[in-house]
């Protein structure tokens, strides 16, 4: 779409640019508006025949906020915190506001998200459109349990009012539907009560992919969050060790005296950031193993009880400004299973032997538990969840379609917001209520307005 397109009925300005996901691939050209009110929102939603995404903080791995050769509108601007219940914990606010702007305004009043990822950078919109989990997924399900309504923006510019009673077959598409149902404009979400801004725990280590099992059935029904590194190129007996720290928010009387009478008060200390891409070499196999057997020496050092500021439990990466660029300029790709339970043991054996097989190591490699969930498009099942990062090279690719093979089989399947490559085959075998979602779709976008690349990529809309 040029500028002077006749079909360009809106007269809200855009910028045709490069964009692309955290991972910085792939990088596709789109026509990428900025809205600063509802009503310019909808001029974009209605104003042409070309299809539209909307995107919040481009956190998402691939293209799932990317719409190559379309329109993007990003939310950001809007982005009021609108009505907060101090009895409830329920806050109404725009889809644009990030859920790091919710803990700075009300973890000092004694709430918190009930649910984050490991980035305090995703908005409201992108953490319901994803329906993003956390490290409290066995206990607390996923963002979507704690979400009591939205606000949805259909294709023809009718809001329409979602909870699990009103719109529901809606509310259950858009949770984990990647935005292709509409466009998100406000949300009513439970925060949880905190009385401080740490958490007790521990860092247990683990010399395999048993124990490391053995250390989340027993840790969990203890502690409320739980998540461990896991070195993806150990090999024999050794094959899976981890770290899992495990954790609770802590009450004033439980903390050091010294913490007890500012107990949300933590240190900020300044933010180092990558100023360029890393070179390839550092990247390699070698390179990689030396750095985790060094993490996990470091683990070892320091394991046991441990009191955690909730910034470093939950949100490591963001101490590092632009950590993506270690990856290089091809960028990288984050893959992410799960498995059901009584095929999760063998899946991550089977997974980490192919993985140090080949050499192709992960800096990053997160093992989690995941609980019960709900929702037709929603990643988590009941089982373990295994994200690592791959740098892109060549042979990737093949070998991600080799991973799916194996975590199909298996009865698992991948998570939509960070994938950059699946085929639609493979992802309509791992998603039993695909049928179930599309009937929402064609019914809410009759039009096909709501698009994206993963979306024709995976076959969500049509080419």
């Amino acid at each position: 779409m040029n500028p002077g397109d006749d079909q360009d009925r809106s007269a809200v300005h855009y910028k045709h640019t490069t964009l692309s996901g955290w991972g910085h691939f792939p990088a596709l050209d789109c026509d990428l508006y900025r809205p600063e009110k509802v009503s310019e929102l909808a001029e974009i939603v209605t104003g042409n025949s070309s299809s539209v995404i909307a995107r919040g903080s481009g956190r998402a791995y691939g293209d799932a906020a990317v719409n190559g050769g379309n329109r993007v509108a990003c939310l950001t601007r809007l982005s009021r915190m609108l009505a907060f219940d101090a009895e409830s914990g329920i806050l109404r606010c725009e889809a644009g506001v990030t859920l790091g702007e919710i803990i700075e305004v009300f973890m000092r009043r004694g709430f918190f998200p009930a649910v984050v990822p490991g980035t305090r950078f995703v908005t409201v919109g992108g953490a319901i459109a994803a329906d993003i989990h956390g490290k409290s997924h066995h206990r607390d399900s996923s963002f979507g349990a704690h979400v009591k309504s939205f606000t949805l923006m259909l294709a023809s510019g009718e809001i329409r009012r979602c909870t699990r009673e009103e719109n529901s077959d809606l509310f259950w598409a858009t949770l984990g539907g990647m935005g292709l149902t509409g466009v998100i404009m406000e949300a009513e979400i439970v925060l949880r009560r905190v009385e401080s801004a740490w958490l007790q725990g521990e860092t247990v280590v683990a010399s395999n992919i048993d124990e490391a099992i053995e250390a989340f059935e027993r840790f969990d029904p203890i502690y409320d969050n739980s998540v461990a590194w896991i070195d993806c190129l150990s090999k024999g007996s050794a094959l899976g060790r981890s770290a899992l720290d495990v954790g609770s928010f802590a009450a004033p009387d439980g903390l050091p005296s010294s913490k007890r009478q500012q107990p949300f008060r933590i240190s900020h200390p300044r933010r180092p950031t990558v100023p360029f891409n890393f070179p390839a070499f550092t990247l390699s196999g070698p390179m990689v193993r030396t750095f985790n057997s060094a993490i996990y020496i470091n683990y070892r050092r320091s394991a046991g009880h441990k009191l955690f500021d909730y910034e470093s439990f939950f949100f490591p990466l963001d101490s590092i400004g632009n950590w993506n660029r270690i990856y290089g300029r091809r960028g990288f790709v984050q893959y992410q299973c799960v498995w059901p339970l009584a095929e999760s043991r063998a899946g991550l054996i089977e997974t980490l032997e192919a993985i140090t097989n080949t050499g192709r190591g992960s800096f990053l490699a997160v093992l989690k538990k995941f609980g019960q969930q709900q929702g037709m498009l929603s990643f988590p099942i009941p089982g373990y969840t295994l994200a690592l990062d791959f740098p892109v090279a060549d042979g990737l690719m093949e070998f991600l379609e080799r991973l799916d093979a194996m975590v199909l089989s298996r009865g698992g399947r991948v998570y939509l917001a960070k994938d950059a490559r699946m085929r639609a085959e493979t992802f309509a075998a791992m998603y039993p209520k695909l049928a179930e979602w599309q009937q929402v779709k064609v019914s809410a976008d009759p039009s096909n307005r709501f698009s994206s690349s993963l979306a024709r990529r995976i076959g969500l809309s049509p080419q």
